[in-house]
């Protein structure tokens, strides 16, 4: 590919598909399945499909483009933190202590699981990665990481299914209804 997705730090999404999805988690859900974004990742989706439209406007008027994307154009999903390459099924992909005005909520991910954990639009955190031998989250297998994760409308989705994404063969519905309801994308 021409990208390397553990390289970006923010990944914006935009079409119509994704600005108009019933629910951002469910927006949240294709960005991260379609381009499967690697180590620390921040989402955010293109309200109304407005971002073709304020390239044209800013050739016209820099400033004012600016200000409509900056302020009415991106709505931040939140923050994505996955595995770079393969993890081992069934076993522990890695653990993490999410620390949110001076409160930490701990979690452990196993490989194949998605969790989701609320932050909201604007709130920081601190988040500190434990992977399971053998797992990169950015930092080098089985080497600890430390840093700041921003939320938005969905949270913090803690993704231990690999990379590339695999759906297994067998349970191949019951894997997809998991996932789609460890990220709250379809109402009960």
């Amino acid at each position: 590919t021409l990208i390397t997705m553990a390289d970006l730090d923010v990944l914006v999404g935009s079409g119509g598909v994704l600005s108009h999805a019933p629910r951002r988690s469910q927006a949240m859900m294709m960005l991260i399945d379609a381009f499967g974004p690697q180590g620390i990742t921040r989402l955010c989706v293109d309200s109304i499909f407005m971002m073709p439209h304020l390239g044209v406007l800013a050739q016209i008027h820099e400033a004012a483009a600016i200000e409509v994307f900056e302020h009415d154009c991106l709505i931040y999903l939140g923050t994505c933190v996955s595995p770079m390459g393969k993890v081992k099924a069934g076993g522990r992909c890695f653990e993490y202590a999410l620390t949110v005005d001076g409160q930490t909520r701990n979690g452990a991910v196993a490989a194949g699981e998605i969790v989701l954990e609320p932050l909201t639009v604007g709130q920081v955190a601190t988040v500190r990665l434990e992977p399971a031998r053998g797992v990169d989250l950015g930092d080098g297998r089985g080497r600890a990481i430390e840093a700041e994760v921003i939320g938005g409308v969905v949270g913090v989705v803690f993704d231990g299914r690999g990379r590339p994404l695999e759906i297994p063969q067998d349970n191949r519905s019951e894997t997809l209804t998991r996932w789609a309801q460890a990220l709250d994308a379809y109402p009960a």
